[in-house]
């Protein structure tokens, strides 16, 4: 519409963020399910007020500089930022807007749903029955280990992290994590939880689930040595970014018997590759980044995406910017 700020909304979102951003702006939305190739993305973005990304959509200067000076707000479709480049935003004045707290329950829920599957092999007992092998009942069939009353080592205790707790407890588990700040006594008293670093974690843990934000110190945390710190029947879970997790050295390790499973729900790169060795394996459970993707959630990260998308082009504070100190710039 005439006068209206000019945005770019890089991929189809819930009807909860799409219709308010259609009723305030001149809004462009990318319609295919595949995000925007870079060319694409980098000239739909030009002289917009606005763009709502996503993950896919990486926000650096050369982004910057083909949106144009008059760009006010970068609005990520997300919890994570890594695809966006802070400093260079905030360099520019521009605010960035995420969508915290949002997705923690979900995410936990889809973190132990993978937990679980992979230790009781449900993928691989799926596939069994499909492919007509079943044929009675076998005491040795598709054995796996019991989830309760295990010991779960958390590396991560945010919000994502203690939410796991909640649910460890919930099956009798020993509660174990691993934080670079360790939580006050009054949490480690909720959720019954002892800090341990990570090399007495990783071989106390029958199963190790992520939950850490990606850093350079992350990248790559999960390695070919701390794989080998794990016990041999052990699950590997990852819901937090796929280069947390070297993943060759995973597929070894699971070709080896290093460690009994994975489950995964993030991969470095994604999506990941048919002919990767870990898409391979019936000891590594693989789905396609969908921690977030229950409806009640993806409306709410809309919603959110939304207001920050909103408020940038109106000139307005985000609700929730990852670089508030872009208002303490004279």
């Amino acid at each position: 519409m005439a006068g209206s700020p000019k945005v770019f909304v890089a991929r189809r979102i819930p009807e909860d963020g799409i219709e308010p951003i259609l009723a305030a702006c001149d809004a462009r939305v990318w319609e295919d399910d595949l995000p925007p190739p870079r060319a694409a993305l980098l000239e739909a973005i030009r002289g917009c007020d606005g763009v709502l990304t996503l993950l896919t959509d990486k926000v650096d200067d050369e982004f910057l500089d083909a949106a144009g000076a008059q760009l006010k707000v970068v609005s990520n479709y997300a919890v994570g930022f890594d695809n966006i480049d802070v400093p260079a935003v905030t360099r520019r004045g521009i605010p960035a807007g995420n969508t915290p707290g949002v997705l923690t329950e979900t995410t936990a829920d889809l973190a132990f749903a993978l937990l679980m599957a992979a230790a009781r092999r449900l993928p691989e007992g799926d596939r069994y029955v499909r492919a007509g092998n079943w044929k009675t009942w076998g005491p040795l069939l598709l054995l796996g280990p019991d989830v309760h009353g295990a010991t779960i080592g958390i590396v991560g205790f945010g919000r994502i992290g203690q939410a796991m707790a909640k649910r460890a407890r919930g099956f009798g588990m020993t509660v174990l994590y691993h934080d670079v700040h360790r939580a006050d006594a009054a949490v480690e008293a909720e959720h019954d939880a002892t800090f341990l670093p990570l090399e007495e974690l990783l071989p106390r843990s029958d199963f190790v689930t992520l939950h850490v934000n990606l850093t350079d110190q992350t990248k790559g945390l999960m390695n070919a040595e701390k794989l080998g710190w794990m016990k041999p029947t052990a699950v590997l879970v990852n819901t937090s970014r796929g280069p947390v997790v070297d993943g060759a050295a995973l597929a070894t390790a699971l070709k080896a018997g290093t460690i009994f499973a994975a489950g995964l729900d993030v991969t470095d790169p994604e999506p990941i590759p048919m002919d990767h060795p870990l898409v391979g394996l019936d000891n590594c459970l693989i789905v396609p980044h969908i921690a977030s993707a229950s409806r009640a959630t993806r409306g709410k990260m809309a919603e959110m995406a939304a207001a920050n998308l909103l408020a940038g082009v109106r000139g307005e504070r985000l609700p929730t910017p990852v670089n508030p100190e872009v208002y303490d710039r004279a």
